[in-house]
């Protein structure tokens, strides 16, 4: 019996659509039987409109705070020769539809893995494709409107144009009255005083899921901190925390000798 093949898949979250993820993992799955690694290397918010998404497929979100170009590539690129070092997989899915991995391509061909790509169609170009072992290109699902029924059409049809022109005259005095009701809302909800505090930002979010025990708004010691990051993804094996949160500034207060952190935020709750 052939054993079955250890299989590591990245998905290049910002690059691909939802629905083309759904497929790779699907894909991947018909192809090897199991996926040993699953992640999904994206921003914030991305991680937190498509999180339903990586819980049903059992993909891990590697979340990056860094807002500077390329920065989730790079993630996926540094953590992935960390990973085939540590794991020693058989086989690398990539899903991208970018030529920029074409580096980390050879280089994971030169760790003796075989490299596949997944990627979306009509984002992919043709210097894309030749990179690979393999290439899958997929494509996107859009959603269509629900099409109409023939007896709804048939019903639509009789219906006079005088009708519609009259329902259309009847309906302009409400929907002005409704706008003038509108603006004397906004107005007095304008001159009432606002007492709801700042909303937490999608990053710092990220961070107090990971180490609840900033929620309190106590100093919380900055390596402990550190460990829980590294542990949920938020953070790589040499990333610096202290670097981390000087982008976090309005948010979280760094406090040395010895080296403890507060979330600021909790005052405003």
């Amino acid at each position: 019996m052939t054993p079955t093949p250890r299989v590591m898949l990245l998905i290049d979250a910002d690059n691909v659509s939802a629905d083309v993820i759904e497929q790779a993992v699907q894909r991947t799955m018909d192809e090897y039987g199991a996926i040993h690694v699953r992640r999904a290397y994206c921003n914030a918010e991305m991680a937190v409109n498509r999180q339903a998404l990586f819980k049903q497929l059992s993909v891990r979100p590697m979340v990056n705070l860094s807002a500077g170009k390329n920065s989730t590539d790079i993630a996926l690129a540094v953590d992935a020769i960390d990973l085939v070092i540590a794991e020693r997989p058989d086989v690398v899915v990539l899903v991208s539809s970018d030529s920029d991995f074409a580096p980390l391509v050879s280089r994971l061909r030169e760790k003796g893995c075989r490299v596949c790509g997944i990627g979306q169609q009509g984002k992919t170009g043709d210097e894309t494709v030749g990179i690979y072992d393999t290439f899958i290109d997929l494509a996107h699902h859009s959603v269509k409107p629900a099409a109409r029924t023939a007896a709804a059409k048939k019903v639509a049809a009789k219906v006079p144009a005088v009708k519609t022109a009259r329902a259309k005259s009847a309906t302009a005095p409400a929907k002005k009255a409704a706008t003038k009701t509108a603006a004397r809302k906004t107005t007095r909800a304008a001159a009432e005083p606002q007492s709801t505090p700042q909303p937490v930002s999608e990053a710092a979010e990220f961070i107090l899921r990971a180490a609840p025990a900033l929620r309190s708004g106590k100093d919380v010691p900055l390596n402990d901190v550190a460990k829980a990051l590294r542990t949920a993804g938020l953070l790589s094996k040499s990333g610096s925390s202290l670097k981390l949160f000087d982008k976090l500034t309005a948010e979280f207060a760094v406090l040395q000798h010895p080296d403890r952190i507060r979330w600021t935020g909790a005052s405003a709750l």
